[in-house]
C-alpha cells in the first residue's frame, strides 16, 4: 500500500545514553508536529524546513491568513487538520513572491497524504496559484476543500505517479486574468489519476471542472457540475489513454462557455495507447440550449457508452467524433429533462422517481478495467461521500438506482444468503437450487478494486478471504441480468 493514514508517532523523551546512541545507530523514529494559534509553531512555514521523512503534521482548526508558500520536500508525510477543518488562506506574501510563487502547499516529496484542510485564494504572478502544487509522486488528497484559488490542485509531469483525490470539494477556482487556462483541478502527465467521491463545481473564467492528462483516469462516483458559473468543459481528457467514468453526475449549466460536456483526445492522442473511453451509468445533464455531450478525437480505439442518461439539448450531436470502435447501448436520450422521472431538476437532485422510465432498463456490465468494475456498485452522496448502490434486479440507467421497498428487494433475492458478516477465513455464499446462465460474485475493496471473483454454483459457495486485510468490502452478486450489492466487514 503506497500511503499510510497514520505513519508517525510523537517523539519520546529519551535518556542521554539513548540519545548518544542515536548518533551511531540508525533510527526510524518519526516526529509529530503540531501547528496552531496556541502552539509553539503558529504557521506551517515555520516547521517545513525541519520536517523529515515519515513525519506527521497536525494543524489545528483555525483560519491561517497570509502564511508564506510552504514547500514539503520530504516523503511519506501525513499532513492533516484536526479538531475541524483548518482554512489556509493565501495573501499578499504568496501573491508577491516573484521568484518561486506557486501556491499554498508545494509538495515535492513522494507518498504524501494531505487530509482535511481547506485551501483558499491562492494567487501568484503567473496566474497558476494552486491550493496544492504537486511535484512529487503518489499524492493522496482526501476530505479537503479548494475555494477560489487560481488552481485547486495543479499536478506536474511526474513519472511513475498515481494521484488519488477523494471526498474533496472544488469550487470557484480559475483566473479572470487568464481565462480558459486555470481549472478546479488540473493533472498533467502522470501514470494514473483516481478521482472519486468528489464535488467539483462552478469553476470560473472558462476553466474546466476536471482536466487530466494522465494515461489512466478512473473517475468514479462524483458530482462534477457547472451549476451557475461560466466554466468550459465539465471533464476534459485532452491526450487520450484509458479512462473509466462510472456513476457520476455530470452537468453543464446555462452559462458554460464551451459547447460540449466531456472532451477526450481533443489536443492529440499523445498518451500511451490504447485509447479507450468507458462511460457507464452516468447522469449527463445539459441545461444549455446548444452543444454536445461527448466529443472524441477521430481514430481513438474504443468508445464504450452504456447505461447513461443524456438529458438536454444536443444540436451539435450526442457523440461527436469517429472512434475505431463504438459500443453503445441502453442509454436514455431526450432533449426534454422532464421526461426522465428525476426528483428535482431545478434543485439538482437527479435521483429517480418511482415512475422513471429508466428503471430496470440498463444492461449488466461484467467487465473491469485494471480491477475497476464497469458495473456500478456505489452512488455519489452529497456532499463528497457515497452510499452502496442497492440493486436487486436489473440495473437502472444513470448514476442512481431507484430505491425499491425492502419487501420487494427481499422477495427478488430471497434465494441468496451471505454469511458470516463480519467475516474472517472465508465467506459463505448460499445460492438457491436454481441454475443460472451467469452467476458470479466479485469482492471489491474500499478502493473500488476487484480483489476476488468467483463463479457460483447452486448450493453453498465458499470464498477464501484469509489473505485480505481487514476493512469494509462490497460483494457484487450477479445472476443473469440481475445484480445485488452487499456490504461486508472482513476482520
Amino acid at each position: 500500500m503506497l500511503f499510510y493514514l497514520f505513519n508517525a508517532h510523537t517523539m519520546l523523551r529519551l535518556p542521554l545514553f539513548t540519545l548518544l546512541l542515536c548518533f551511531i545507530l540508525p533510527t526510524s523514529q518519526a516526529t509529530t508536529w503540531y501547528v496552531g494559534p496556541t502552539r509553539i509553531y503558529p504557521y506551517c512555514s515555520q516547521i517545513a524546513g525541519q520536517v523529515q521523512n515519515g513525519d506527521t503534521i497536525l494543524i489545528d482548526a483555525a483560519t491561517y491568513v497570509n502564511d508564506p508558500q510552504v514547500i514539503w520536500n520530504k516523503s511519506d508525510l501525513y499532513i492533516a487538520g484536526i479538531g475541524g477543518r483548518p482554512r489556509l488562506e493565501a495573501g499578499s506574501i504568496i501573491a508577491n513572491d516573484m521568484s518561486n510563487g506557486k501556491g499554498i502547499f508545494v509538495i515535492s516529496g513522494a507518498n504524501v497524504h494531505v487530509h482535511n484542510i481547506e485551501f483558499a485564494r491562492a494567487v501568484v504572478q503567473d496566474n497558476n496559484g494552486a491550493g496544492i502544487r504537486q511535484e512529487g509522486a503518489n499524492l493522496w488528497v482526501s476530505n479537503c476543500r479548494f475555494d477560489s484559488n487560481e488552481m485547486g490542485i495543479l499536478g506536474g509531469n511526474i513519472a511513475n505517479c498515481k494521484t488519488t483525490v477523494e471526498y474533496c470539494e472544488f469550487v470557484n477556482n480559475g483566473s479572470i486574468f487568464n481565462p480558459g487556462y486555470q481549472h478546479n483541478i488540473y493533472i498533467n502527465h502522470i501514470d494514473s489519476l483516481v478521482f472519486r467521491f468528489n464535488y467539483s463545481h462552478d469553476a470560473i473564467a472558462e476553466g474546466h471542472e476536471l482536466k487530466s492528462r494522465a494515461t489512466y483516469n478512473f473517475i468514479l462516483y462524483n458530482r462534477i457540475a457547472n451549476e451557475s458559473g461560466d466554466d468550459s468543459r465539465t471533464i476534459d481528457l485532452p491526450n487520450g489513454g484509458t479512462s473509466v467514468i462510472v456513476g457520476n453526475v455530470i452537468e453543464q449549466g446555462p452559462n458554460s462557455a464551451n459547447s460540449n460536456i466531456l472532451g477526450y483526445g481533443l489536443e492529440g492522442l499523445t498518451n500511451n495507447a490504447p485509447h479507450h473511453l468507458f462511460c457507464c451509468n452516468n447522469t449527463f445533464i445539459n441545461k444549455k440550449s446548444n452543444g454536445s455531450f461527448i466529443q472524441v478525437a477521430n481514430g481513438m480505439d474504443t468508445l464504450f457508452v452504456k447505461n447513461n442518461i443524456f438529458a438536454g439539448p444536443k444540436p451539435s450531436g450526442l457523440l461527436v467524433g469517429t472512434p475505431t470502435v463504438l459500443d453503445s447501448s441502453n442509454n436514455a436520450i431526450n432533449n426534454d429533462l422532464s421526461v426522465f422521472g428525476l426528483v428535482d431538476v431545478d434543485g439538482y437532485d437527479y435521483h429517480l422517481l418511482s415512475d422513471a422510465p429508466v428503471i430496470d432498463k440498463g444492461v449488466l456490465l461484467t467487465g473491469s478495467i485494471l480491477g475497476h468494475p464497469l458495473q456500478p456498485f456505489l452512488e455519489y452522496k452529497d456532499t463528497c461521500s457515497f452510499v452502496s448502490r442497492d440493486v436487486s434486479g436489473i440495473t437502472d440507467i444513470g448514476a442512481y438506482e431507484f430505491a425499491m421497498t425492502l419487501a420487494t428487494a427481499e422477495k427478488t433475492f430471497s434465494q441468496i444468503a451471505l454469511f458470516p458478516n463480519p467475516a474472517s477465513g472465508d465467506i459463505q455464499i448460499l445460492l438457491g437450487d436454481q441454475a443460472y446462465r451467469l452467476s458470479e460474485a466479485a469482492l471489491i475493496n474500499n478502493y473500488g478494486v476487484v480483489v476476488r471473483t468467483q463463479k457460483l454454483q447452486p448450493g453453498n459457495n465458499g470464498m477464501d478471504i484469509t489473505s485480505l486485510t481487514s476493512g469494509v468490502y462490497y460483494i457484487l452478486l450477479v445472476l443473469d441480468e440481475h445484480q445485488e450489492v452487499r456490504k461486508i466487514i472482513i476482520q
